[in-house]
Protein backbone atom coordinates (compact mmCIF):
# COMPACT_ATOMS: atom_id res chain seq x y z
CA UNK A 1 0.00 0.00 0.00
CA UNK A 2 2.76 2.41 0.16
CA UNK A 3 2.60 5.69 2.92
CA UNK A 4 0.05 8.23 2.60
CA UNK A 5 0.75 11.94 3.23
CA UNK A 6 -1.02 14.71 5.15
CA UNK A 7 -0.67 17.79 6.69
CA UNK A 8 -1.17 19.99 9.61
CA UNK A 9 -2.63 23.24 8.79
CA UNK A 10 -2.55 25.35 11.68
CA UNK A 11 -5.91 27.32 12.25
CA UNK A 12 -3.64 30.65 12.28
CA UNK A 13 -5.30 32.55 9.43
CA UNK A 14 -8.34 33.92 8.75
CA UNK A 15 -10.48 32.24 6.43
CA UNK A 16 -10.76 35.13 3.49
CA UNK A 17 -7.07 36.13 4.09
CA UNK A 18 -5.57 32.85 3.37
CA UNK A 19 -7.26 30.60 5.47
CA UNK A 20 -9.76 28.77 2.56
CA UNK A 21 -6.76 28.82 0.13
CA UNK A 22 -4.69 26.61 2.22
CA UNK A 23 -7.11 24.21 2.67
CA UNK A 24 -8.14 24.10 -1.19
CA UNK A 25 -4.20 23.82 -2.10
CA UNK A 26 -3.85 21.03 0.16
CA UNK A 27 -6.18 19.24 -1.65
CA UNK A 28 -4.96 20.43 -5.43
CA UNK A 29 -1.85 19.34 -3.87
CA UNK A 30 -3.24 15.22 -3.53
CA UNK A 31 -2.71 15.46 0.54
CA UNK A 32 -4.83 12.10 1.56
CA UNK A 33 -5.96 14.13 5.12
CA UNK A 34 -5.95 17.76 6.23
CA UNK A 35 -5.93 18.25 9.72
CA UNK A 36 -5.72 20.76 12.34
CA UNK A 37 -4.76 21.27 15.98
CA UNK A 38 -7.79 21.12 18.85
CA UNK A 39 -6.69 23.37 21.40
CA UNK A 40 -8.05 26.71 22.79
CA UNK A 41 -4.21 28.16 21.94
CA UNK A 42 -0.82 27.03 21.84
CA UNK A 43 2.68 27.42 22.64
CA UNK A 44 5.11 30.39 21.54
CA UNK A 45 5.44 31.73 18.75
CA UNK A 46 1.67 31.05 18.22
CA UNK A 47 0.49 31.61 21.80
CA UNK A 48 0.01 35.94 21.47
CA UNK A 49 -1.47 35.52 17.63
CA UNK A 50 -4.21 34.25 16.03
CA UNK A 51 -6.18 30.95 16.91
CA UNK A 52 -9.39 29.83 15.54
CA UNK A 53 -11.79 27.31 16.13
CA UNK A 54 -11.32 23.89 15.25
CA UNK A 55 -15.02 22.96 14.91
CA UNK A 56 -15.60 26.04 12.74
CA UNK A 57 -12.33 25.81 10.78
CA UNK A 58 -12.92 22.20 9.91
CA UNK A 59 -16.55 22.80 9.13
CA UNK A 60 -15.80 25.90 6.64
CA UNK A 61 -13.29 23.41 5.09
CA UNK A 62 -15.55 20.74 4.20
CA UNK A 63 -17.42 22.89 2.52
CA UNK A 64 -14.43 24.01 0.48
CA UNK A 65 -12.89 21.13 -0.34
CA UNK A 66 -14.27 17.82 -1.95
CA UNK A 67 -12.88 14.71 -1.48
CA UNK A 68 -9.68 15.43 0.39
CA UNK A 69 -10.27 13.46 4.35
CA UNK A 70 -10.23 16.15 7.37
CA UNK A 71 -9.58 15.67 11.03
CA UNK A 72 -8.01 16.74 14.29
CA UNK A 73 -4.58 16.17 15.45
CA UNK A 74 -5.50 15.83 17.91
CA UNK A 75 -8.82 16.54 20.31
CA UNK A 76 -8.46 15.76 24.18
CA UNK A 77 -10.61 16.03 27.33
CA UNK A 78 -8.89 19.19 28.43
CA UNK A 79 -11.57 21.29 27.49
CA UNK A 80 -14.16 19.05 25.29
CA UNK A 81 -17.29 17.07 27.52
CA UNK A 82 -18.20 13.79 24.61
CA UNK A 83 -21.71 14.53 25.49
CA UNK A 84 -21.80 17.88 23.19
CA UNK A 85 -18.94 17.37 20.83
CA UNK A 86 -20.02 14.08 20.00
CA UNK A 87 -23.09 16.27 18.27
CA UNK A 88 -20.64 18.98 16.61
CA UNK A 89 -18.23 15.63 15.00
CA UNK A 90 -21.81 13.79 13.27
CA UNK A 91 -22.45 17.15 11.79
CA UNK A 92 -18.73 17.01 10.99
CA UNK A 93 -19.46 14.10 9.56
CA UNK A 94 -22.07 14.79 7.81
CA UNK A 95 -21.09 18.07 6.03
CA UNK A 96 -17.78 16.65 4.78
CA UNK A 97 -19.73 14.10 3.61
CA UNK A 98 -18.06 11.38 5.25
CA UNK A 99 -14.76 12.76 5.15
CA UNK A 100 -14.22 13.11 8.93
CA UNK A 101 -11.26 11.57 11.14
CA UNK A 102 -10.90 12.23 15.04
CA UNK A 103 -7.53 12.37 15.64
CA UNK A 104 -7.93 11.86 20.22
CA UNK A 105 -5.02 12.27 22.36
CA UNK A 106 -5.06 12.13 26.22
CA UNK A 107 -3.91 16.17 26.33
CA UNK A 108 -1.02 17.76 28.23
CA UNK A 109 -0.38 20.08 30.88
CA UNK A 110 -0.14 23.68 29.01
CA UNK A 111 -2.52 25.77 28.63
CA UNK A 112 -6.01 24.05 27.35
CA UNK A 113 -5.68 22.38 30.99
CA UNK A 114 -5.93 25.63 32.69
CA UNK A 115 -7.84 27.55 30.50
CA UNK A 116 -11.17 26.87 32.55
CA UNK A 117 -9.78 27.86 36.03
CA UNK A 118 -8.46 24.61 37.45
CA UNK A 119 -5.41 23.03 38.21
CA UNK A 120 -4.07 20.77 35.57
CA UNK A 121 -4.63 17.14 36.14
CA UNK A 122 -1.68 14.57 37.68
CA UNK A 123 -0.73 12.47 34.90
CA UNK A 124 -3.17 9.78 36.14
CA UNK A 125 -6.17 11.13 36.39
CA UNK A 126 -5.45 12.68 32.50
CA UNK A 127 -4.90 8.56 31.39
CA UNK A 128 -8.26 8.02 33.53
CA UNK A 129 -9.55 10.45 32.02
CA UNK A 130 -8.88 10.05 28.56
CA UNK A 131 -9.87 6.10 28.40
CA UNK A 132 -13.50 7.41 29.96
CA UNK A 133 -13.92 9.84 26.66
CA UNK A 134 -12.63 7.79 24.30
CA UNK A 135 -15.05 4.45 25.48
CA UNK A 136 -18.34 6.79 25.86
CA UNK A 137 -17.65 8.87 22.41
CA UNK A 138 -17.82 5.39 20.63
CA UNK A 139 -20.67 4.46 22.21
CA UNK A 140 -21.98 8.10 21.69
CA UNK A 141 -21.31 8.41 18.17
CA UNK A 142 -22.96 4.40 17.45
CA UNK A 143 -25.67 4.27 19.21
CA UNK A 144 -29.12 6.47 19.07
CA UNK A 145 -29.00 6.95 22.95
CA UNK A 146 -26.98 7.06 25.22
CA UNK A 147 -27.31 6.98 29.26
CA UNK A 148 -23.62 6.94 31.09
CA UNK A 149 -22.51 7.47 34.85
CA UNK A 150 -19.01 7.69 34.78
CA UNK A 151 -16.18 8.99 37.14
CA UNK A 152 -15.84 11.82 35.33
CA UNK A 153 -18.48 11.95 32.59
CA UNK A 154 -22.40 11.37 32.55
CA UNK A 155 -24.95 11.29 29.89
CA UNK A 156 -29.07 10.99 29.90
CA UNK A 157 -30.65 9.65 27.00
CA UNK A 158 -28.18 11.51 24.98
CA UNK A 159 -29.60 11.33 21.50
CA UNK A 160 -27.58 11.20 18.46
CA UNK A 161 -29.68 10.99 15.60
CA UNK A 162 -29.27 10.31 12.92
CA UNK A 163 -25.63 9.16 13.98
CA UNK A 164 -22.33 9.16 11.66
CA UNK A 165 -22.18 8.94 7.64
CA UNK A 166 -19.63 6.74 8.19
CA UNK A 167 -20.75 3.62 9.15
CA UNK A 168 -20.41 2.29 12.13
CA UNK A 169 -19.06 5.67 13.05
CA UNK A 170 -16.39 7.80 11.56
CA UNK A 171 -12.57 6.55 12.41
CA UNK A 172 -10.81 7.25 15.53
CA UNK A 173 -6.97 7.69 15.39
CA UNK A 174 -5.60 7.32 18.76
CA UNK A 175 -2.44 9.38 19.84
CA UNK A 176 -0.72 7.41 22.59
CA UNK A 177 3.07 5.56 23.31
CA UNK A 178 2.08 4.69 26.74
CA UNK A 179 0.80 1.23 27.68
CA UNK A 180 -3.08 2.80 28.68
CA UNK A 181 -3.26 4.61 25.62
CA UNK A 182 -1.93 1.96 23.11
CA UNK A 183 -4.48 -0.20 24.95
CA UNK A 184 -6.86 2.26 23.96
CA UNK A 185 -5.82 2.37 20.19
CA UNK A 186 -5.99 -1.22 19.91
CA UNK A 187 -9.39 -1.56 21.25
CA UNK A 188 -11.45 1.39 19.53
CA UNK A 189 -8.58 3.04 16.66
CA UNK A 190 -8.72 2.33 13.00
CA UNK A 191 -5.63 4.38 13.35
CA UNK A 192 -2.32 4.72 15.75
CA UNK A 193 -0.75 8.26 15.99
CA UNK A 194 2.77 9.37 17.23
CA UNK A 195 5.00 12.16 17.33
CA UNK A 196 8.27 9.75 17.93
CA UNK A 197 10.15 9.29 21.19
CA UNK A 198 8.27 10.63 24.05
CA UNK A 199 11.44 11.48 25.70
CA UNK A 200 12.60 15.83 25.39
CA UNK A 201 12.41 16.42 21.52
CA UNK A 202 15.52 16.77 19.97
CA UNK A 203 17.60 15.02 22.76
CA UNK A 204 18.72 11.95 20.80
CA UNK A 205 19.62 10.93 17.70
CA UNK A 206 17.54 9.78 14.24
CA UNK A 207 18.78 6.67 14.98
CA UNK A 208 17.57 6.12 18.66
CA UNK A 209 14.39 7.73 17.34
CA UNK A 210 13.47 5.30 15.20
CA UNK A 211 14.58 2.60 17.65
CA UNK A 212 11.96 4.26 20.24
CA UNK A 213 9.35 4.27 17.83
CA UNK A 214 10.10 0.49 16.97
CA UNK A 215 9.36 -0.38 20.35
CA UNK A 216 6.04 1.86 20.32
CA UNK A 217 5.06 -0.47 16.99
CA UNK A 218 5.89 -3.54 18.90
CA UNK A 219 3.81 -2.39 22.16
CA UNK A 220 1.20 -1.60 19.98
CA UNK A 221 1.18 -4.77 18.26
CA UNK A 222 1.16 -6.52 21.89
CA UNK A 223 -1.80 -4.50 22.78
CA UNK A 224 -3.60 -5.95 19.71
CA UNK A 225 -2.55 -9.63 20.30
CA UNK A 226 -3.87 -9.53 23.52
CA UNK A 227 -7.62 -8.81 22.37
CA UNK A 228 -6.95 -10.71 19.72
CA UNK A 229 -6.83 -7.62 16.70
CA UNK A 230 -4.45 -8.10 14.26
CA UNK A 231 -1.61 -4.72 14.32
CA UNK A 232 -2.15 -4.90 10.63
CA UNK A 233 -5.80 -3.73 10.44
CA UNK A 234 -4.47 -0.57 12.41
CA UNK A 235 -3.09 2.60 10.52
CA UNK A 236 -0.03 3.52 12.00
CA UNK A 237 0.65 7.32 11.35
CA UNK A 238 3.63 9.91 12.36
CA UNK A 239 3.15 13.58 13.11
CA UNK A 240 6.69 15.04 12.05
CA UNK A 241 8.42 18.03 13.35
CA UNK A 242 8.98 16.37 17.00
CA UNK A 243 11.51 13.78 15.70
CA UNK A 244 15.34 14.97 16.33
CA UNK A 245 15.25 16.08 12.87
CA UNK A 246 12.55 18.62 13.51
CA UNK A 247 12.13 20.66 9.72
CA UNK A 248 15.15 18.92 8.46
CA UNK A 249 13.16 16.62 6.08
CA UNK A 250 11.45 19.46 4.81
CA UNK A 251 14.83 20.88 3.09
CA UNK A 252 14.78 18.96 -0.22
CA UNK A 253 12.70 15.64 -1.79
CA UNK A 254 15.60 13.31 -1.24
CA UNK A 255 16.08 14.43 2.81
CA UNK A 256 12.26 13.55 2.86
CA UNK A 257 12.24 10.72 1.00
CA UNK A 258 15.52 9.54 3.32
CA UNK A 259 13.62 10.32 6.39
CA UNK A 260 10.22 9.11 5.20
CA UNK A 261 11.81 5.89 4.48
CA UNK A 262 13.13 4.79 8.06
CA UNK A 263 9.62 5.07 8.94
CA UNK A 264 7.97 3.71 6.00
CA UNK A 265 10.10 0.32 6.85
CA UNK A 266 8.46 0.47 10.59
CA UNK A 267 4.87 -0.22 8.58
CA UNK A 268 4.02 3.16 8.97
CA UNK A 269 0.93 3.84 6.61
CA UNK A 270 0.84 7.72 7.45
CA UNK A 271 2.97 10.55 7.55
CA UNK A 272 1.89 13.91 8.67
CA UNK A 273 3.57 17.16 7.88
CA UNK A 274 3.06 20.96 8.68
CA UNK A 275 1.99 23.53 6.36
CA UNK A 276 5.00 26.04 6.42
CA UNK A 277 4.70 28.47 8.85
CA UNK A 278 7.01 31.42 8.53
CA UNK A 279 8.43 32.34 12.11
CA UNK A 280 7.67 29.34 13.79
CA UNK A 281 9.32 26.03 14.03
CA UNK A 282 7.47 24.88 11.17
CA UNK A 283 8.85 27.60 8.90
CA UNK A 284 10.06 25.80 5.19
CA UNK A 285 10.50 26.50 1.98
CA UNK A 286 7.30 26.41 0.36
CA UNK A 287 8.12 25.44 -3.20
CA UNK A 288 10.11 22.49 -1.71
CA UNK A 289 6.74 21.64 0.38
CA UNK A 290 4.78 21.64 -2.55
CA UNK A 291 7.56 19.35 -4.27
CA UNK A 292 7.31 16.44 -1.76
CA UNK A 293 3.59 16.72 -1.46
CA UNK A 294 3.51 15.83 -5.54
CA UNK A 295 6.18 13.61 -5.51
CA UNK A 296 7.37 11.92 -2.73
CA UNK A 297 4.12 9.50 -2.50
CA UNK A 298 5.37 7.55 -5.97
CA UNK A 299 8.45 7.20 -4.29
CA UNK A 300 7.38 6.07 -0.88
CA UNK A 301 5.27 2.55 -1.99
Amino acid sequence: MGMRLSTVILPVDRWHEGGRAKWQRAEDLGFHTAYTYDHLSWREPFREGPWFGTVPTLTAAASATRHMRLGTLVTSPNFRHPVPYAKELISLDDISGGRFTLGVGAGGSGSDATVLGRDPWTPRERADRFAEFVALLDRLLTEDAVSYEGGFYSAHEARNVPGCAQRPRLPFAVAATGPRGLRLAARYGQAWVTTGDPGPHGSGTPEQSVRAVRGQVERLAGACAEIGRDVAGIDKVLLTGFTPERARPLESLDAFVDFAGRYLELGFTELVVHWPVPGSGFAADEKVFEQIAVEAGTQLR
